[in-house]
């Protein structure tokens, strides 16, 4: 696949001064990363590509520095559907060689919002000029996908309220997949992401002297393994979940002989449904207090709910990958890929409205890695496939038969 010539895949919009432009875009936005809700020089490039583009409506400032456009298609419908695209960045050093590498110390695109974020203006510019459709497309181009719940953000804002659609289309790259292939699965394809806090409070004292203590360290030592127990023992084996404590904190290294009060735990838990998070969160609780009561102590936990699983909806999810299987063929489309405990905040718009979330192949390094690049040649294909969904499902909800072809 890799010596396939992936500019077959694309529609011919795309191709030539188009495909180039879309590679400066992606690129510049490469040098100049930003982190978080606010990425004001991305959004305000985005927002100035748009107008240039002459799509009808740009909103900015959503959500934070949150652009939404819109596009009235030329034929008649009342339809719309969204596309959604994240733009921020991560606060990583870049330890690359290209010569596009980031010029902001501590900060890169090391996922390839970038890239989403280019490919998305492709396809408002065909959708822009060509308007092959009814009712009309509504791009999201989205801050603070990396931590900061900025789906969460702009949907506080307002954003389906005041740009009403009836579904909603994202993809994400993929190192993992040879460039010309696409994946996606028809349910869940990323894990809710949590996190927990929990501090066991103790009685510190002399080490040499522990029968006068209630050690918070042998506490937290038992409850860590015994969160172990929550997937091996009470998650139904035909489920899955994760439960990883991450940080220990506890006492000053330099006193190797005091017993402290207190130990901070802090982990992450992942599940794909809805009762498997609640037991999660549930035995997380009970088993930290029991565990440490058990010793002499106390345990408080504090849980907090992230990023819901994101989870597509059946039939957007077979309508996007035939979509793509008319692009790549059939045997280039995995309709089973695997569901990943990685966290993804477009979770937060699937639960509002049906949508569909896929994986564009691209090789490389993988994300959240300081050698990491997106791969400019998937830029046609990932921006005709965006494109092709929003105007053959349009085509279908307006009442043109099944869309596709």
């Amino acid at each position: 696949m890799n010596s396939v010539n992936l500019d077959n895949f694309a529609d011919p919009f795309f191709l030539g001064e188009t495909k180039e432009e879309l590679r400066r875009i992606r690129q510049d936005f490469h040098i100049h990363p930003e982190i978080g809700l606010i990425p004001p020089r991305t959004s305000r490039i985005i927002a100035d590509l748009l107008r240039k583009y002459g799509v009808d409506e740009v909103h900015e400032g959503i959500g934070g520095d949150g652009v939404v456009d819109v596009i009235y298609g030329r034929l008649p419908g009342e339809a719309s559907v969204g596309l959604r695209a994240d733009i921020d960045a991560l606060p990583l050093k870049e330890l690359s060689d290209h010569d596009h590498v980031s010029q902001v110390e501590g900060a890169m695109h090391a996922c390839g919002h970038d890239g989403h974020a280019a490919a998305l203006l492709g396809a408002a510019k065909k959708l822009a000029c060509e308007r092959n459709f009814g009712g009309k497309v509504v791009l999201v181009f989205q801050p603070g996908e990396e931590g900061w719940s900025g789906a969460k953000h702009m949907m506080e804002d307002g954003l389906f309220e005041r740009f009403p659609m009836q579904e909603i289309y994202a993809f994400h790259n993929s190192s993992a997949i040879e460039p010309g292939r696409i994946a996606l699965n028809y349910g869940a394809m990323q894990a809710a992401a949590d996190a927990f806090t929990i501090v066991v409070k103790g009685k510190g004292g002399h080490a040499s002297r522990p029968n006068l203590n209630h050690d918070p360290v042998i506490a937290s030592a038992h409850i860590i393994l015994a969160l172990q127990t929550i997937v091996s023992r009470k998650v139904d084996p035909l489920e899955t979940a994760v439960v990883s404590c991450c940080s220990l904190q506890a006492g000053d290294p330099r006193a190797q002989s005091v017993c402290p009060d207190s130990c901070q735990i802090v982990g992450t838990a992942r599940t794909f449904s809805p009762d498997v998070r609640d037991l999660v969160e549930k035995r997380i609780g009970e088993i930290s207090a029991s565990i440490a009561a058990g010793l002499g102590c106390t345990a408080e936990t504090d849980y907090g709910r992230f990023y819901p699983p994101c989870i597509n909806t059946p039939e957007q999810a077979a309508f996007m990958a035939d979509v793509a299987a008319g692009f790549v063929g059939e045997e280039n489309v995995d309709r089973n890929y695997p569901r990943m405990a990685g966290g993804e905040d477009f979770a937060f718009m699937l639960e509002k409205v049906p949508g569909a979330y896929i994986r564009i192949g691209q090789g490389g390094a993988s994300a959240h890695n300081p050698y990491f690049d997106f791969n400019d040649e998937i830029l046609p294909l990932a921006a005709s496939v965006m494109a092709a969904t929003a105007e053959k499902r349009l085509r279908k909800l307006n009442g043109g038969g099944d869309g596709v072809n």
